[in-house]
């Protein structure tokens, strides 16, 4: 079926950037020539984020630059379009998007790969639009340690002790990986510049964690998941297990269990969701939104389409259950991205396909510095041998060398000097102080 055997390069179209994205395009680029394929990759970003490293940039441990990876950089050999899907269509085979400049294109493919990506799943709650934040890009990263450090300074300036307490309240709603990351390493950032302030102490702060569910981290084991509540629990974190927040309206947070209470820091991180773009497709989709794929990652009833990552519905081959499908997480796009590279070129050179089958490795998550728990193959570790195996575990998958020095640099100078505690804020509202100076009003 290559249109590389009649003289013409197969149009591979890979949609999304991440790791899925990205991983499949490096593969593919590398074991086809240019005369076979030529890969275009689209993305609303130019750029790929390694999740797994949020809360370390957010906490100040890593350099924010250095958890992503320019698309450009990387891809070499592949078009790069910086743009957003807005439409596929399986039968002409084309692909509409949206570029910066606001006009729409057509793109023609061959192949296509479908990996956008998921968004944070939100709920119909009072006020979470309007005062609350995500935890699923750099953006959002930054803001929040910017955020956390400024309410450390609004909170040691003001007289007010009702203002003040609401200012050192950070409430976190999700209690998977993401939530545990972001709220242990921000509070321990926080701590961490507490000295810095005469008027401030570690009590003052309020540190509020909300889950739905019985139990928090549903990816490690029950007894790993209490000893982590546990270790919360010692540094004064106040944990609601199923609970759910009905409201955060003007600042004012409401739960179902009745607990009420003021709180400037709201952050979701209640799970996720298949890209949103795939509502505008003919692709098929599960109750959940996600791309319906077979065990190859070739998606149903469409021929020459792919999908891995998180907005594809995978069949779990490891499950008793037959309708079980690959849970959302970093581990399966890793592996599933290498084998959808694989499958596209069987498919291309006349190989045979096969299936994603994975085996379970395990969890790693940091606490803070020196704390986290980690379950490898039924191991189980606490502390700071569970601390130094999340880092290298993900030092070991954070894509390129560069990256990967740069990381551990950030690491090694952490050691002989302290943190970096500084808020700048000005970089959300960058033309505030030009705006002054000229005497204007900003818009």
């Amino acid at each position: 079926m290559s249109r590389a055997t009649a003289g013409t390069a197969t149009r591979i179209v890979i949609i999304g950037g991440g790791y899925v994205g990205m991983t499949a395009a490096r593969r593919l680029r590398a074991k086809l020539s240019r005369h076979e394929a030529a890969i275009t990759v689209v993305d609303p970003r130019s750029y790929m984020t390694y999740q797994p490293f949020l809360a370390e940039a957010a906490a100040g441990s890593v350099e924010p630059r250095h958890v992503v990876v320019p698309l450009r950089e990387v891809l070499t050999g592949c078009q790069v379009i910086c743009g957003e899907v807005t439409g596929i269509d399986s039968g002409r085979r084309s692909v509409t998007l949206r570029v910066p400049d606001g006009h729409t294109e057509q793109l023609g493919y061959d192949l296509l790969v479908v990996a956008p990506g998921s968004v944070s799943k939100t709920m119909p709650v009072p006020g979470l639009a309007e005062h609350a934040i995500g935890f699923k890009t750099l953006e959002e990263a930054i803001y929040l340690r910017n955020h956390v450090l400024s309410r450390l300074d609004a909170a040691s300036s003001t007289l007010d002790p009702r203002l003040r307490r609401s200012l050192l309240t950070f409430t976190f709603v999700g209690g998977g990986y993401a939530g545990i990351e972001a709220m242990a390493e921000l509070e321990d950032m926080a701590r961490h510049a507490l000295p810095y302030y005469d008027d401030l102490r570690a009590e003052d702060m309020r540190w509020v964690l909300v889950e739905a569910m019985d139990r928090i981290m549903p990816e490690v084991s029950a007894p790993l998941a209490r000893y982590t509540l546990d270790r919360l629990a010692e540094r004064g974190f106040e944990c609601y297990l199923n609970t759910t927040m009905t409201s955060t309206e003007n600042g004012h947070v409401v739960l179902d269990n009745g607990v009420e209470f003021d709180a400037d820091t709201v952050v979701w991180t209640a799970g996720v969701k298949p890209s949103p773009m795939l509502a505008d497709t003919d692709l098929p989709l599960d109750e959940r939104g996600r791309v319906r794929c077979s065990a190859t990652l070739a998606v149903e009833g469409a021929p020459g389409v792919f999908a891995a990552g998180d907005c594809a519905a995978v069949p779990d081959l490891t499950s008793k259950d037959p309708d079980a499908v690959c849970a959302p997480s970093a581990q399966h796009a890793a592996r599933q991205a290498k084998r959808l590279a694989r499958n596209v070129i069987a498919l291309l050179h006349g190989g045979t396909q096969r299936r994603y089958r994975h085996s379970y490795a395990g969890s790693v998550a940091s606490l803070g510095l020196y704390r986290g728990v980690a379950e490898i193959y039924g191991v189980k570790l606490r502390g700071v041998p569970a601390w130094a195996l999340h880092r290298g575990y993900h030092l070991a998958t954070m894509p390129t060398a560069h990256r990967k020095a740069r990381i551990a640099a950030d690491w090694a100078l952490s050691l002989p000097f302290r943190r970096q505690i500084v808020a700048l804020g000005e970089q959300h509202e960058p033309r505030k102080e030009f705006v002054r100076a000229g005497g204007e009003r900003e818009v």
